[in-house]
């Protein structure tokens, strides 16, 4: 792998140029998605069943053909292997009880003047989860993304997901099954997007997309936002590892690889005070990574953009894991609670040597939806609140709107808004 030293005098330029930006400039990618939205939005159902018999090579005559019955999904969960259902039932379990902690109460207060303020929070109506089905299946994603909305209270779900060549993966429907999934449908790229912003006689309109896709899901959902909420766009997958030789080099090598087998534009890094624990690493990988089935994409993804990085002390890792804001952070070091309060952007953290981010990936409990690309600086993780809207309450008494009237009568003739002036006037009576 890539070394690099982060006292030397190229580094900065060294590092930026294993960046990838979140909103890269590729503009077939832009204006193909631009055309497939204008089409399901002109055309509608008969556009949507066009690409996908295009790119699906699914040949149905009605998105009624696409849907997935909800005994479909109950009978794909019954018929799982145990140790799969096993597995994917507790997965479900510690989500839903991660993501139960973030519900919040309305609250309100009196400001003393005989006025109550405060704040309601309502579910959206309904939501549309993309899960990705081209060259893998994810029902983590169906997970992580689905049983949130349900927590929340939303009440409907709409989930798609392409199914190449009619293969409908049966973790994928039970996953859709015990998340709560209200309705599924065997569509996806682009033109899921748009149909799920704009509707189509069986595709019903939703109020916020989430979930993964590629780069024509990404940008569909940028170009579709507006109309709809989203999630976030979300750039190749990050992980970071702060270490400081406390754990087995082989470990680190397969945390790298964990992040780096997903896509060859992933980004995979490790920073170290120690150089003698860097070369063991980078020995640990040469020697681990012919044995992975993944092992081009992994060698693509770490050759383009991982590095070992050494480091003056952990400080100083941490101090540039604050200005990259990873997606992932591992905190492979002995005391990890005494270097957490120095971390201040990461979109998930991973507190020691035993708790690597493939944990997270599944079953830990915390979503694994995550700002990539350095947006962990300003975004969070998807959560309950990314399903509920706010509203501010405001209720004024007769008496209590008084004086509240005579400093907005005083703003708002100073920013010569007549009428704002003359509605607040008249709610001072004597």
């Amino acid at each position: 792998m890539r070394r690099l030293n982060g006292d030397s005098a190229d580094f900065e330029s060294a590092l930026a140029a294993l960046e990838v930006p979140m909103d890269s400039d590729d503009g077939d990618v832009r204006s193909t998605v631009a055309d497939i939205i204008a089409d399901i939005e002109r055309r509608g159902e008969p556009a949507l069943l066009e690409y996908t018999r295009r790119f699906d090579q699914l040949d149905v005559d009605a998105i009624c053909e696409l849907e997935v019955s909800r005994e479909e999904l109950e009978r794909a969960l019954s018929e799982l292997p145990g140790e799969q259902r096993d597995a994917l039932s507790e997965a479900a379990k510690r989500i839903e009880t991660f993501h139960r902690k973030q519900l919040s109460d309305d609250w309100s207060y009196d400001d003393g003047l005989g006025n109550r303020l405060g704040q309601r929070l309502t579910p959206l109506r309904r939501v549309g989860v993309y899960v990705p089905g081209g060259k893998a299946s994810y029902p983590s994603s169906v997970l992580m993304n689905a049983i949130p909305a349900r927590v929340a209270g939303v009440s409907e779900i709409i989930m798609v997901a392409p199914t190449p060549g009619g293969y409908r993966n049966p973790l994928v429907l039970a996953a859709a099954a015990l998340a709560g999934v209200h309705r599924m449908f065997c569509v996806g790229g682009a033109q899921a997007v748009a149909a799920l912003a704009l509707g189509t006689t069986a595709i019903p309109r939703v109020d916020k997309i989430v979930g993964p896709g590629n780069r024509f899901v990404a940008e569909a959902k940028r170009q579709v936002f507006g109309r709809v909420g989203i999630d976030m766009i979300a750039g190749p997958s990050e992980i970071l590892i702060i270490a400081d030789g406390s754990a087995a080099p082989e470990w680190m090598a397969m945390d790298l690889f964990s992040q780096a087998e997903h896509d060859e534009s992933a980004q995979a890094l490790l920073l170290c005070p120690d150089a003698a624990y860097i070369e063991a690493v980078d020995a640990a990988v040469e020697r681990l990574l012919p044995q992975m089935e993944r092992s081009a994409i992994i060698r693509a993804s770490l050759d383009k953009r991982g590095a070992l990085i050494q480091t003056r002390d952990i400080a100083h890792a941490a101090a540039i894991s604050n200005a990259l804001a990873p997606e992932h952070l591992e905190l492979a070091v002995a005391d990890p609670e005494a270097l957490l309060p120095l971390i201040d952007a990461a979109g998930a953290i991973f507190m020691g040597i035993h708790s690597c981010e493939a944990l997270g990936d599944y079953c830990a409990g915390p979503n694994h939806v995550l700002p990539t690309s350095g947006s962990a600086r300003f975004f969070s993780p998807l959560g309950v609140y990314d399903f509920q809207k706010r509203s501010s309450i405001i209720h004024c008494s007769a008496q209590g709107a008084v004086p509240l009237a005579r400093v907005a009568q005083v703003l708002a003739e100073g920013e010569s808004l007549t009428a704002h002036a003359r509605s607040a006037a008249m709610r001072i009576v004597d």
